[in-house]
């Protein structure tokens, strides 16, 4: 299948893209998202892209649409709606559960 879109990295997108692929405490989002965007990049196709990253063709197609929207900043999770944390993990009231 034919798509309009086409990927163009600048030496400075690609050089931080493969920094997070190599960066071992990476989330692992991250890291496919940024295998996803040089795949393509490098002129691989959605579908062989999306059979080396293992995600579905779509889910390729999405990230490489939010890319060319946003660059890098694209790539990143938006925030999600619900109700937020009653705790922080930093609160020192919270009980020990060590102690029984």
């Amino acid at each position: 299948m034919h798509t309009s879109i086409e990927i163009r990295l600048t030496p400075q997108e690609n050089r931080e893209l493969r920094l997070v692929v190599r960066r071992q405490n990476a989330p692992y989002r991250e890291v496919v998202r940024a295998q996803m965007i040089l795949l393509l990049a490098g002129g691989e196709s959605f579908c062989a892209t999306s059979r080396k990253v293992g995600k579905a063709r779509r889910i390729v197609y999405k990230w490489a649409k939010r890319f060319l929207i946003a660059r890098i900043a694209g790539l990143k999770d938006k925030p999600r709606s619900g109700r937020p944390a009653r705790f922080s993990p930093d609160r020192a009231d919270v009980p020990d559960q060590t102690r029984v």
